[in-house]
């Protein structure tokens, strides 16, 4: 991929810079142009973003705004895309379907952009899908849902792997393990329903009891409740969907109530808030999860070990914390986009067929390649699963 390819190039300058910025505690005011590369010139090529900055799902939406803006920045730093500067208009979602509809149009019939990367959730995504089909401007959703891209939407691709790969990895995990009875505990967000539906219809046919099918809502503060019903039953195991803080009540309210039996997760709590908010519960907790959070602990040979010590580094940089999973769907969202505007320029129909064409692109969350077919782009060995030990995740054993 150029993009990838021009940013690595310049990571040793760049991302110096922006350590000294963030250690004097200012960033730089003007770009940091790379020595010898001339700064972008002419109209700029705008694409927009929408993700959760505030609201229940702020924990997804704030690290992808960030590496967002990170991306712009460098790319512009590195003499943008094809000597054009690069602007990407970030609109806030607050997480909600209809404020969601709302930003979709205003990018489109108000800043004309050419591609939109988000939104950071899936029920925001799938309020938009009709309207991104009707105005023929590609979407390329930072959310996880099967639904997304299942049945495929011409326009509409997305970047994180999906809640069925997820359940697929877990599937192994528990058989290894030696689980058969477990009790699902899912929030009812389009995204924890769609991972309810699929660990009942996965689960069975992979031979394992589904002994308790529970939902919460995302803003319940407590869960006592379904775990109080759980406790009662012959589960061997719970696997919470759902993301941050949902999840790490959950864990909490274990193990206030003394249900000793294992937490597994999805995808969905691979962030630090997960961490933060669940504290010493979070321990002993397991996930399917993308190498990001791991990267110090992946194989040398690893095909994604560079790029994601890459992006590690420039996030850290850029935003002073750990690097963040949900982040990396920004990135690898962006660079798709990125990498069809190098190729084609901007022409919607032109970009949508790049992205579909994309194959063999090294991205934070995986190798990923589109078809006709595969709007996502991945397989379930995208995932590694992964335990919290001390606080700190572990390459699960």
């Amino acid at each position: 991929m150029k993009s990838s390819t021009r940013l690595l190039g310049v990571l040793g300058i760049v991302v110096v810079a922006m350590l000294c910025a963030a250690g004097c505690g200012e960033k730089p005011a003007e770009p940091v142009m790379v020595p010898g590369v001339e700064p972008p010139t002419g109209p700029p090529y705008v694409i927009g973003a929408m993700f959760a900055i505030t609201g229940d799902a702020s924990s997804l939406g704030m690290p992808e705004r960030d590496t967002a803006e990170m991306l712009e920045k460098m790319i512009n730093e590195a003499g943008g895309i094809n000597g054009r500067p690069l602007e990407i208009v970030i609109e806030d979602t607050k997480g909600e379907p209809a404020e969601t509809l709302k930003a979709a149009k205003r990018l489109v019939e108000g800043s004309d952009v050419l591609a939109i990367v988000g939104p950071s959730r899936t029920g925001t995504t799938m309020a938009v899908i009709e309207y991104m089909e009707k105005v023929e401007v590609p979407l390329v959703s930072c959310a996880a849902g099967v639904p997304i891209v299942e049945p495929v939407k011409k326009w509409i691709f997305k970047t994180p792997q999906t809640d069925r790969m997820a359940i697929e990895k877990i599937i192994e995990y528990l058989k290894e393990k030696k689980i058969t009875r477990i009790a699902s505990l899912s929030d009812n967000t389009g995204f924890g329903k769609s991972g309810r539906r699929e660990i009942a219809a996965l689960m069975p046919a992979a031979g394992l009891k589904v002994v308790t099918l529970e939902e919460y809502g995302p803003k319940d503060t407590t869960m006592e409740i379904q775990l109080t019903k759980i406790k009662g039953t012959k589960a061997q195991a719970v696997v919470c969907w759902g993301t941050p803080p949902g999840p790490a009540i959950v864990a909490k309210n274990m193990r206030q109530l003394g249900v000793s039996i294992p937490l597994i997760c999805s995808h969905g709590v691979a962030n630090e808030t997960f961490l933060k908010i669940a504290g010493e519960a979070a321990n002993g907790a397991v996930l399917p999860a993308g190498r990001l959070i791991v990267v110090d602990q992946i194989s040398p040979d690893d095909p994604q070990l560079s790029l994601l010590e890459d992006y590690a580094e420039r996030y850290r940089a850029h935003t002073g914390k750990s690097p963040d999973t949900f982040g990396g769907h920004a990135w690898d969202a962006v660079e798709l986009v990125v990498k069809a505007l190098e190729e084609v320029g901007e022409d919607r129909a032109q970009i949508r067929d790049m992205i579909e064409k994309t194959t063999g692109f090294v991205g934070t969350g995986g190798v990923f390649n589109y078809s006709a077919e595969d709007h996502n782009g991945l397989t379930k060995d995208a995932f590694v699963m992964v335990e919290i030990v001390d606080g700190k995740w572990k390459l699960a054993k």
